[in-house]
Formats: C-alpha cells, sequence, structure tokens
C-alpha cells in the first residue's frame, strides 16, 4: 500500500523552534515546563462520572491532525505532548468531533490555500482509514449514530481556513465530494475575496454578492456553515442569507473578552434566532480577561496578528513554507500561573451567561484542543473533559441541559443542515 508522507523531517523543524517568537516558543516547544499530560488526574464525584459516560460528546473543533501532518506519526497512538489524540479522546468520552482542515495563513498569499487543503484532506482520510478499529467519516446524522452503535468515534472534516480565497463553487463541490461536511466563512483571521474576517482590516462590508452565492452553495449541498473566524457584518449577513441554522464552532464573548475574536451580543442572537450553535473553546484567553490581560502584558503579542505574514512567506515553496508553519504543532496554550487561570467552574460561569442571552438550546463545546487554548486548572487534555460536568452540576444543571451542551444541540443542528436541499 502507498504510504503518504507528508510531515517534514524532524531535523529541518530543529532551527526554526529555536528562531521562533517568545509567544510561539511558548505554545509549541514547551521547553522547561510540566508536559499537561503529566499532570495528576483531577477528582470527578461519581455522579458527574456516571452522566459523562451516558452523554453524547460532540467535540465541535479540534486540531486532531496537525502534529501528524507535519511530524509525522498515528493519532491512534497516545502522545505526551498537546492536548488530543483517539486514545486519550475515547479516556474523555468524546463520541464525535469535527476533525479541522487547517490551512493557516501562510499558504495564502502564493494562492497555495487549494492544493494544502487537498493534501489535509488526503492525509485525514488515510489516518481515518488506519484507525478504523476507532474512528469512521461521518457525512450526515446517521452516519454518527450509526458510528456510536459501534463503540467508535465519529469523525467529520471541517475546513478551517481556506479551501480557496475565491469561493469558487466548483471547489466546494469537489470538497464535499472528498467528504467535508463543515466550513469556515472567512479565511480563519484573512480576509476572504468575498467574506471579511474577525481580525483583518475590512474589505468588504461583509460578504460580497459571491458570497452569499457561496452560503447558498452551502445550503444547497447540506454543509456547515462555520463563522467563528467571520467578522461580525460577515456574520450577520451569513446568518440572513443562509436558509439553514449557522454555527461558531469555537468562540467567546466580547461582552466577556473584548477582542475581535469574540462575537457580539447582537451576533449571537441572530445566530440564536435561527436555530444556530454557538460553540465554546476551551480556552481562558477567550473568557478571562485577568489571563487574556495577563498574555497581553507578557507576550506584546495578538494570537490574531497576521499582519507579518506575507513577507515570511515570500517567494517560498509549498514545502517551505511546511517548514515554516510545520513547528507550531501540537499548539498548547501558555504557561501562566494559576493565580490568573479560570477554574472549571469559572469557565462554565461563562457558559451560563451565554444561556441568559439565548437560552440552553443553542450552546455547545468547540474546544480547539491542540490549536493553542490555554486550559483550566488542573485540566490535562480532552481525558479530563468530565470537569466540565462536574462544575455544571455545582451551577445546578439539569441532565438534560448537560446532554444538549455535550452534543445534543449540535447533533440536531448537523442533523438538519446536512439533510440534502432540494
Amino acid at each position: 500500500m502507498h504510504t503518504r508522507r507528508y510531515f517534514i523531517n524532524r531535523t529541518a523543524l530543529i532551527p526554526l523552534i529555536f528562531s521562533a517568537p517568545p509567544f510561539l516558543r511558548l505554545i509549541s516547544a514547551q521547553e522547561g515546563r510540566n508536559l499537561p499530560s503529566r499532570l495528576p488526574a483531577p477528582a470527578i464525584s461519581a455522579k458527574a462520572r456516571a452522566i459523562h459516560k451516558r452523554a453524547f460528546v460532540f467535540d465541535g473543533h479540534v486540531h486532531a491532525l496537525d502534529r501528524e501532518f507535519y511530524k509525522g506519526g498515528n493519532i491512534g497512538v497516545q502522545k505526551e505532548d498537546g492536548y488530543w489524540d483517539l486514545p486519550r479522546a475515547r479516556e474523555g468520552g468524546v463520541d464525535a468531533f469535527f476533525m479541522s482542515i487547517y490551512i493557516p495563513e501562510e499558504y495564502y498569499p502564493s494562492r497555495f490555500e487549494t492544493k494544502q487543503a487537498l493534501r489535509r484532506i488526503d492525509h485525514a482520510l488515510h489516518q481515518v482509514e488506519q484507525n478504523h478499529d476507532q474512528v469512521e467519516l461521518a457525512l450526515d446524522a446517521s452516519d454518527i449514530r450509526r458510528i456510536r452503535s459501534k463503540g467508535k468515534m465519529a469523525a467529520i472534516l471541517d475546513i478551517e481556513g481556506s479551501y480557496d480565497l475565491d469561493g469558487d463553487l466548483g471547489v466546494m463541490q469537489e470538497m464535499y465530494r472528498l467528504g467535508v461536511r463543515s466550513a469556515q466563512l472567512s479565511a480563519h483571521n484573512w480576509n476572504q475575496n468575498y467574506a471579511d474576517a474577525c481580525c483583518s482590516k475590512p474589505q468588504w462590508s461583509g460578504l460580497t454578492s459571491h458570497g452569499r452565492e457561496v452560503v447558498h452553495e452551502m445550503n444547497r449541498l447540506g454543509m456547515v456553515i462555520n463563522v467563528s473566524h467571520a467578522s461580525p457584518e460577515a456574520a450577520l449577513q451569513a446568518i440572513d442569507a443562509s436558509s439553514q441554522p449557522i454555527i461558531a464552532t469555537h468562540n467567546g464573548m466580547r461582552n466577556t473578552v473584548n477582542i475581535p475574536r469574540n462575537m457580539p451580543d447582537d451576533v449571537l442572537k441572530a445566530l440564536a434566532a435561527k436555530g444556530g450553535v454557538f460553540g465554546f473553546q476551551i480556552g481562558n484567553e477567550f473568557h478571562s480577561p485577568t489571563e487574556y490581560a495577563y498574555q497581553t502584558e507578557h507576550e506584546k503579542h495578538a494570537f490574531w496578528d497576521t499582519s507579518t505574514v506575507s513577507e515570511k512567506v515570500k517567494g517560498k515553496t509549498i514545502y517551505e513554507v511546511d517548514q515554516i508553519v510545520g513547528p507550531q504543532f501540537p499548539r498548547v496554550g501558555p504557561d501562566v500561573p494559576d493565580s490568573v487561570r479560570m477554574t472549571e467552574d469559572e469557565w462554565v460561569a461563562v457558559v451560563d451567561k451565554a444561556i441568559t442571552i439565548i437560552g440552553e438550546d443553542h450552546v455547545a463545546l468547540g474546544t480547539d484542543f491542540d490549536g493553542g487554548p490555554n486550559l483550566p486548572q488542573g485540566m490535562r487534555d480532552t481525558r479530563d473533559l468530565s470537569m466540565i460536568t462536574d462544575a455544571m452540576l455545582r451551577r445546578g444543571y439539569s441532565e438534560k441541559r448537560i446532554d444538549k451542551f455535550w452534543g445534543g444541540n449540535l447533533l440536531h443542528l448537523f442533523d438538519k443542515v446536512t439533510r440534502k436541499q432540494s
């Protein structure tokens, strides 16, 4: 059988790691710090363990494959670094997950984004095939239910970034044929040529007329529209144009931490009013003003800033871009004192805040594991998701509300959207 070899020679990465900016080194190399996997397992109440084991857990955003694409290896083997692999996800009770096909901004200036999307999809399908005993690809909700009934996890291919900056509908249709069932509307923190991103200078005041065509075609195909990185204007216009509910898979609320990457209340309400779902990223910096202020003070770096990307990759081949991008994975949060790190109870309090605004039918989880989040105190990785269940019980959540958050709401949306439209 042909063996795909996308990953970079490890020796080529060493000088890049040690020449990286301090912030990048904090979230990638983990030199001189305790690995999260080596923390002690948290104490979880018997009731929380039982509820979590029974619940359908659907993680709306996981960087499951970045490490393996750039550095080799198999997601079916437990790792010492990062937050996520299949064995740890199983231990954490995960039943389904959106598997991020991440195309970073470094591939855009030379218009490598479509080629990179194809490389990443091929790699993802091969990894799923290699681990067929643990995971299968899901194309709709019936697949998810069938796969779960066999005791396996269901993986949904989700484009994060751009599959094509121009939004070519033929390219989108081909991505759909390959198994992609969710795609981000804007190109991560970089504007598409049809949609503004949250964190770049606006070009289109939201969506262009072609951006609306992209929305309509995604509706027709049965693809989930993800506005996590879209500008507020683009998100509102997409919600208005879409005949189907829309998701923000891994977000925070701007009324909690006022950064461009987080969602304002008016967009949050519009999303929910159309039946959409708001997924909470697991990290502190999206939900804790204290930790975000600490990171800003000590790192002097906005994590969404892409202003230097074009110069960094000017004249590079796609393989040279791989070597520039690869060292950062898997991304974990910076090492901060526990005095500024959120507890799981404080994290759930932010979910509570959203529920008071949009209701319990519109909240979900999109951890962004291995995409850079800084976890609550004592959480090692995906194995410890039941800490959230325990915190929800302490706040008086009913089992029905807990079930909706863990997977019920997201599965309902995925079911509705992926039913083919006429």
